[in-house]
């Protein structure tokens, strides 16, 4: 079994590609405002840390057009599989730990990392590290999605919070965790001051949808969300009776079935937090 190098077991040959193109699919929208804010200028150089299935990487290589470059750079080899069929043929695809990756120093304008600095050990360090990559007044664009809880269950948040216990609990248990190892994970603000990054600014997006949904909002929260996060996992976990009304919520085959319910209404968050290092 390979070790793990990060904070919630990522390796080389773990897969999580389908879960991630879903979320870029279903967030496309405000992922493309989120990169369009940043104003980036033809014929910069980028990189997209942590570049998953490489949706967004190939934003960042049109923003950048033929004279800039785009790279992106991600742990696990079955995302980089996926994100050559989405990232343009220009755009450099490198297999590598975020922390040892062969860039050199001072050569980078602008560094994207989309739910990836949360995964450092130490993300303050983390953030240091990559900085180091940039050239003088070179920015740093972290981006992350549900610093707050999201809304499943609009009619029920008792359920609601009894759900988001129960992941909790099985991520920590499934990783060793525990509530101190995670207190700090919202704060994203504070991890680019302790990088000494500059002129920081924060801007939060909302992730709003409601009944009837897009295909591409159904095929997101029922494989991502209903199967993949919740499911049979979070069963020694939750009250017996709340754990089978969740099932009923979570099964397209059943009448109670939660995205298809008229007063359906998800709300989550998207978070992007953009620093500078010093000229």
């Amino acid at each position: 079994m390979p070790a793990a190098s990060g904070l919630l077991g990522d390796t080389a040959e773990r897969d999580y590609s389908r879960k991630l193109r879903l979320f870029n699919e279903f967030a496309a929208t405000e992922l493309g405002r989120a990169v369009a804010g940043l104003g980036l200028a033809p014929g910069i150089r980028v990189l997209d840390a942590g570049c998953g299935t490489g949706e967004v990487l190939q934003r960042l290589d049109e923003a950048v057009g033929p004279h800039g470059m785009a790279v992106g750079i991600d742990l696990s080899a079955a995302h980089l599989r996926a994100a050559r069929t989405a990232a343009p043929q220009r755009a450099a695809l490198l297999q590598s730990d975020l922390l040892r990756a062969c860039i050199a120093p001072g050569t980078l304008d602008l560094i994207w990392a989309l739910n990836t600095v949360n995964h450092f050990h130490d993300p303050a360090a983390g953030l240091t590290s990559l900085g180091k990559l940039l050239r003088p007044g070179g920015r740093i664009a972290v981006a992350q999605s549900a610093l707050l809880p999201e809304m499943y269950f609009a009619w029920d948040s008792r359920l609601e919070r009894l759900t988001r216990e129960a992941v909790r609990r099985y991520y920590q248990a499934r990783y060793g965790l525990d509530e101190r190892d995670l207190r700090g994970a919202r704060n994203l603000l504070g991890w680019m001051q302790r990088a000494r990054l500059r002129n920081i600014t924060v801007r939060t997006l909302l992730i709003e949808r409601v009944a009837p949904l897009r295909k591409v909002d159904e095929e997101y929260l029922l494989e991502a969300i209903f199967r993949g996060t919740f499911g049979e996992r979070l069963r020694p976990h939750m009250p017996a009776e709340e754990y089978q009304e969740l099932v009923m919520l979570c099964d397209p085959q059943h009448s109670a079935f939660a995205l298809r319910r008229p007063d359906f209404h998800f709300l989550q968050t998207l978070t992007l937090v953009v620093g500078e290092t010093p000229p």
